[in-house]
């Protein structure tokens, strides 16, 4: 593949490769710094126990057991690289808030201990420098738990638009109320980028990971045509990035609701079910597949229709005539936007270009038919049904 195709589109394989290396040294370093946290506290001279490597073992087992609880969490949603920083301010606020907690809660045992049951005041002793030492380390250790978490939950929520609270956006603001998600058959189509162009859409449009794939998949295919429709598909992605007049943005989320192993459409259908948007596609099986399951289609060949120019019955139309038809006398031509036209007793003039008058017009949802007759040619006989005998 040209390595053109994909200058504004980066590999999935890569992107997913990244984020799961950046993931495993984040979880590395949580470890580590938690022994570390551990054996700071065994090596306090304050702290009188024969078993140090029993502290740096738990402090380590707690590591890899908040490790698994983040990892057996359902996979969230948010996008943000700027998380990394909010997690931190948040972590570490919460982290003050827990150390002041744990401090009042020293503070009342110490209170019980040094009082008797009467309030009588004992002999007041200093706190010890081993509990110091203690109470330190957990506050230390819980100021690690909490960036851990707030920074983890943040970069594996990189698909949600905001949080409920404080409502923070760690994206651009999008256009419109509802996405646009596109189909693999729209973007090479490439219309949309046209419908782009008159500047209509107000809605952001997105192209999920598995589309993407998909594209760069047919256009790898060992199939001439298949590879060149693919190759079309990335140029046309290409070009909605470039263009000012579209927000466009490459989700890499799967579908919480797809099983393992479903197909793009599919995902497609999940996907806009979860971000409540609307398909834009011109696949007639995934138009009816997502209309069955409440989504919202717009079809590209019904728009494409429905701004054609309107031909009335009685007005004058030029046409060439390519082929015969299937009555007798018809002759097949074809308007410049592909309007199939069926001109009565036309069938001898092919390869003419005739004037027609226009008869009757058929629209469908696979398109538009236009049927006339010939100047002067007078309209067919109609079949009149035969009486019951």
């Amino acid at each position: 593949m040209r390595p053109d195709l994909l200058r504004n589109v980066s590999h999935p394989d890569t992107t997913d490769r990244a984020g799961t290396v950046f993931m495993i040294v984040l979880r590395v370093l949580f470890v580590l710094a938690l022994i570390a946290v551990g054996w700071t506290l065994a090596v306090d001279k304050r702290l009188e126990t024969q078993h140090r490597d029993l502290i740096v073992i738990g402090f380590m087992g707690a590591a890899l057991i908040v490790i698994a609880l983040d990892i057996f969490v359902p996979r969230k949603s948010l996008s943000a690289v700027s998380g990394l920083f909010f997690g931190l301010i948040v972590g570490m606020v919460v982290a003050y808030g827990l150390s002041l907690i744990l401090e009042l809660v020293v503070k009342v045992i110490e209170v019980n201990l040094y009082y008797g049951a009467e309030g009588e005041l004992r002999d007041v002793v200093a706190r010890s420098p081993a509990v110091e030492s203690f109470v330190s380390a957990i506050k230390l250790a819980t100021g690690v738990v909490c960036c851990y978490l707030a920074v983890s939950f943040i970069l594996q929520t990189k698909d949600d638009v905001r949080f409920v609270i404080p409502y923070v956006e760690f994206s651009k603001q999008t256009k419109g109320a509802r996405p646009l998600v596109l189909d693999t058959s729209v973007i090479i189509d490439g219309r949309i980028a046209d419908i782009a162009n008159t500047r209509i859409l107000e809605s952001e449009c997105v192209v999920p990971r598995f589309v993407l794939q998909e594209l760069q998949t047919v256009a790898d295919s060992a199939d001439k045509l298949k590879r060149t429709r693919g190759r079309r598909g990335l140029d046309m992605l290409n070009k909605l990035q470039g263009s000012e007049n579209i927000d466009i943005r490459i989700l890499d989320v799967t579908p919480e609701r797809s099983a393992a192993g479903a197909g793009v459409d599919e995902m497609l259908v999940d996907l806009a079910l979860q971000l409540d948007g609307n398909v834009v596609t011109n696949d007639y099986n995934l138009n009816k597949i997502a209309q069955l399951r409440g989504v919202t289609v717009i079809n590209i060949n019904d728009l494409a229709n429905a701004l054609k120019p309107v031909v009335l019955p009685g007005e004058a139309l030029v046409t060439k005539i390519i082929k015969p038809g299937e009555e007798a006398g018809q002759g097949i031509g074809y308007l410049e936007d592909g309007t199939m036209v069926v001109a009565e007793g036309a069938r001898d003039r092919i390869g003419e270009a005739v004037q027609l008058t226009v008869t009757s017009v058929l629209q469908t949802s696979a398109g538009r038919m236009i049927f006339g007759r010939l100047d002067g040619t007078p309209a067919p006989e109609r079949r009149r049904p035969r009486p019951p005998q």
